[in-house]
């Protein structure tokens, strides 16, 4: 087709919609500084401010804190009054971007694009050979993904997740025992160790970082029944009467395989409760979803990456409920059942049981 014979409206039309999509990445990358070096956080308590004032009050370089500000302000996430050079972060902007609004706040996920950055060209090579990325490549990961996780944790666990499977929460009172498997840093078996001390709960990771944060936490907590072990999702220590997941099957090498323990480690009567991603197996039936584009890339540039870096299944963003059923089936979970909680716009809770 020439040029001659474009749509052109359609043309400047799509046009207009990658320079939103440049700018939107650009605050999206600033969206993430401002949350990680506490801006976002300051300017909620201020009244309207220089950029000397915020930086001091964040206990920053006031050059650089300005141009963050340029782009917050060209962004519409900073309000601005030029006769007093002073800037304001609206309450309704502050409720989505600060600390305080907890799973609300997606300022927290913008993190990950400064770590997808990190490893872009790794990513670019394994377009090329088809190979992975190795989860080494990624030291931010885990202490982001417990930062985000950990917010749905210590709001929704106890209150609003475990209650999703019926007699759960009255089962954890009594006592029983539980194995969070790709525990990551242990805020799920800490939280849940709090709450129910008659519980013997444990966590599973092959991170010994992770492994080792979060036995500090248990300390730090002074829980006498939280215990956490160093091995493979594969290879689940012991039996238990409730086995928990949350956001990690479809990263895993070997998902199969894992789920495959995961029944044989449940007690008779035993539940495993699995968070996931709240999407289709369907490419059509996910067109509309609001998270669509960030799903995909978040699994480009991690999920599918690192499953193939280890030689695994590469399941990404191809793991949807559709997946997920299956699989569960075929791992000998005759009765599953999906449920959402309104604090958790990533995943949906399966509630399995052999």
């Amino acid at each position: 087709m020439s040029v001659a014979e474009l749509d052109q409206a359609k043309q400047e039309a799509f046009a207009g919609r990658m320079i939103q999509v440049v700018n939107d990445t650009c605050l999206g990358l600033m969206a993430g500084l401002g949350h990680e070096t506490g801006l976002f956080d300051t300017m909620a308590g201020m009244a309207p401010a220089t950029s000397t004032e915020i930086a001091r009050a964040a206990g920053l370089h006031e050059r650089y804190v300005r141009e963050w500000l340029g782009a917050m302000v060209t962004g519409g996430i900073v309000d601005y009054e030029p006769e007093r050079e002073a800037y304001t972060l609206p309450p309704e902007h502050a409720a989505s971007l600060t600390r305080a609004a907890g799973p609300d706040n997606l300022a927290r996920i913008a993190q990950d694009f400064g770590m997808m950055g990190e490893v872009e060209q790794r990513v670019v090579d394994a377009f090329r050979t088809g190979a992975g990325v190795p989860y080494s490549a990624y030291p931010r990961f885990q202490a982001l993904q417990a930062e985000e996780s950990g917010e749905v944790f210590d709001r929704s666990l106890v209150d609003g997740i475990i209650p999703l499977a019926p007699g759960l929460t009255e089962r954890l009172r009594a006592g029983i025992d539980v194995l969070d498997i790709g525990t990551g840093q242990g805020r799920a078996v800490n939280v849940l160790a709090r709450a129910f001390p008659a519980s013997r709960c444990h966590g599973l990771d092959v991170s010994e970082e992770g492994i080792t944060t979060a036995r500090a936490e248990a300390a730090e907590w002074g829980l006498d029944n939280a215990e956490f072990h160093l091995g493979d999702s594969t290879q689940p220590p012991g039996t238990y009467d409730l086995v928990t997941a949350f956001d990690v099957i479809h990263d895993l090498a070997r998902p199969a395989r894992t789920l495959d323990a995961v029944a044989r480690a449940l007690r008779d009567g035993g539940v495993f409760l699995m968070g996931d991603i709240a999407a289709s197996s369907r490419l059509e039936e996910n067109i509309d979803h609001p998270l669509g584009p960030g799903l995909y890339t978040f699994s480009v540039f991690y999920c599918l990456s690192v499953s193939l870096g280890e030689g695994g299944a590469g399941l990404g963003t191809v793991w949807g409920e559709q997946t997920a059923r299956r699989m569960l089936a075929e791992a000998g979970f005759g009765r599953v059942d999906t449920r959402r909680i309104e604090s958790d716009i990533l995943n949906v809770y399966y509630v399995a049981r052999r």
